[in-house]
């Protein structure tokens, strides 16, 4: 039996969304701070995940009324809630490495696109075009991001040159796929990064 999604309401659009939809913040002694992993005490405030509704909270001092409080917020706010929904994308990444159902290399990518067992893909966004065209053409009617460069696909994954990368079907795509979507609605605010 499936749960319906929790629902919370946007403070910047006041629209009920899911949770999945929305970044989670609190109050933490006068100072906000993310808690996109839901486990700090406090009464949530939640603004849909995307770069200008948290900009917008922050300027129109949204985070302050609904607290009641004059809240500190630091400089770097927005570069801070970035960094943190990335680094769990990229984190996503590597579990699933881990996991056995991610496969790096063109060759590979190639080979289990064929055999029709990805779910989706993932390109640097500094792959040669030569590359990105081809895997274009055989991942037609696969979703692909386009969301970090090599360096960091190489970070997160210990590995190098880490250009062309597929997520297998499995249980465990639907939780990257949800952190990628995320990072990605948050840097292009909604809209696909085509």
């Amino acid at each position: 039996m499936s749960r319906e999604p929790i629902e919370r309401k946007c403070i910047v659009e006041g629209t009920c969304k899911p949770t999945s939809e929305l970044l989670r913040f609190v109050e933490l002694n006068n100072e906000l701070l993310p808690d996109f992993n839901k486990k700090l005490p406090g009464k949530g405030m939640y603004v849909s995940c995307n770069r200008l509704s948290v900009i917008k909270a922050i300027e129109k001092k949204i985070f302050h009324k609904v607290s009641r409080h004059n809240l500190r917020i630091a400089e770097n706010f927005i570069d801070i809630v970035e960094n943190l929904i990335k680094d769990k994308a990229l984190a996503s990444l590597n579990l699933a490495r881990k996991a056995g159902v991610l496969v790096t290399g063109f060759e590979k990518v190639k080979e289990v696109i064929q055999k029709d067992k990805v779910d989706f893909i993932i390109e640097a966004r500094d792959a040669g075009q030569d590359g990105k065209e081809k895997i274009a053409f055989l991942a037609k009617n696969l979703e692909k991001f386009n969301l970090f460069s090599i360096d960091e696909l190489d970070r997160a994954l210990n590995k190098e040159n880490t250009v062309h990368v597929a997520v297998l079907k499995s249980d465990m795509s639907r939780s990257v796929y949800n952190n990628l979507k995320k990072y990605q609605n948050f840097l292009y605010n909604g809209e696909d990064n085509e």
